[in-house]
């Protein structure tokens, strides 16, 4: 193995306080942690690289287009907060789907030109006109000075003629009138967040559901015999006649149902609801009382009844007690039986409002 016999003289050497690293002249002072090297040579300053001057820097023609580029940006950004406006108004959502994709569609295209104008000429502004050249910023103690704050007016000062902003004023007339004109669509899409009735919770006490109406299967509205429910199955229900209704999405949103059959002896029923549910057949409200979302997954082995949205677990077994999950209350129960045809049919609306328990707190 080839040794180095020289490593114990450059140690000495460089433990003498002086010595050379490549060409570059080195000292070795004490410090507390052991040796520490300071560099004695030092390199001038490159300076800042030439500018390189744009079309618009040399040519009025070119920057006089370019300002116009901008403005019509801003100036389009105007239209589309006005047609947003106009959008919100003349497409008002009904029950109709329609309505809601023509609502979204042209209300999206109004807030996207808007932000597209504003973005895109603030982008132009400053790639084409404003001033491009490099500079160098001496960096110096913050005092709350006299100097400090001259100096500071000066900055604010320089930034306005490179900018151009208190010279080109339809510019600056346009970015501050889409500045103002795009808070406008939100102030009329949070009025449609507040309530349109005083009391919702009056709307969720009654549904579709009353004495004699049929149960019909989601979403094709065929009529369900209790012959055709077996034991572990289950199906989501509406009201005969509902997709007849010209508001049927509403009305389904709240008089939707999961109709499910049990061993009767596996069903705990409460003094007042023996006669709620027929043979083992029950019904509950679809709709969770947490947030609304629907109740869709039923575990056969458990008997559980599970909101995919927050986890809310219902007990079927128990009129669907809450077992898990943010949910504060049951999900209601649809009295039900048969009539002389052997159809499933309600024996009364809901007798408690369905769906999210805070609009009960309004």
């Amino acid at each position: 193995m080839a040794h180095d016999d020289s490593s114990g003289k450059d140690l000495a050497a460089t433990s003498s306080g002086l010595g050379t690293v490549a060409g570059t002249a080195v000292e070795h002072a004490e410090a507390d942690g052991g040796l520490a090297v300071i560099t004695t040579d030092t390199f001038d300053n490159p300076g800042l690289p030439p500018t390189r001057h744009r079309s618009t820097d040399i040519d009025p023609k070119k920057a006089k287009h370019a300002q116009r580029v901008v403005y019509t940006l801003f100036y389009l950004s105007i239209a589309g907060s006005i047609f947003a406006l106009a959008a919100y108004m003349a497409f008002p959502i009904n029950d109709d789907l329609t309505s809601v994709r023509l609502n979204t569609v042209f209300l999206g295209l109004g807030i996207t030109l808007a932000l597209f104008g504003i973005g895109l000429g603030a982008v132009h502004w400053a790639k084409a006109l404003m001033s491009d050249e490099e500079g160098e910023d001496i960096r110096h103690p913050v005092r709350s000075a006299a100097a400090t704050r001259t100096a500071a007016v000066q900055i604010f000062d320089e930034a306005n003629k490179e900018s151009g902003f208190g010279r080109r004023t339809l510019i600056r007339n346009s970015l501050i009138g889409a500045l103002v004109a795009f808070p406008l669509p939100a102030v009329i899409l949070f009025r449609g967040l507040a309530p349109e009735y005083s009391n919702p919770a009056a709307l969720l006490e009654t549904t579709m559901w009353s004495a004699g109406t049929r149960l019909t299967l989601d979403p094709s509205g065929l009529p369900v015999k209790a012959a055709d429910v077996t034991i572990g199955s289950a199906f989501h229900i509406i009201p005969e006649g509902l997709n007849d209704q010209p508001d049927r999405l509403e009305q389904k949103a709240k008089a939707a149902v999961l109709l499910m059959r049990i061993n009767p002896a596996d069903l705990n029923v409460s003094p007042g609801r023996e006669t709620w549910n027929y043979d083992g057949i029950v019904a509950y409200s679809k709709i969770c009382t947490h947030v609304g979302c629907p109740v869709a997954l039923f575990e056969q082995q458990t008997h559980h009844l599970l909101c995919p949205c927050h986890q809310s677990t219902f007990d079927v077994n128990n009129e669907c007690q809450v077992i898990f999950g943010p949910a504060k209350r049951p999900l209601p129960q649809l009295p039900i039986t048969v009539d002389s045809e052997g159809y499933l049919v309600a024996q009364s609306d809901f007798t408690e409002p369905v769906g999210p328990s805070f609009w009960e707190r309004s």
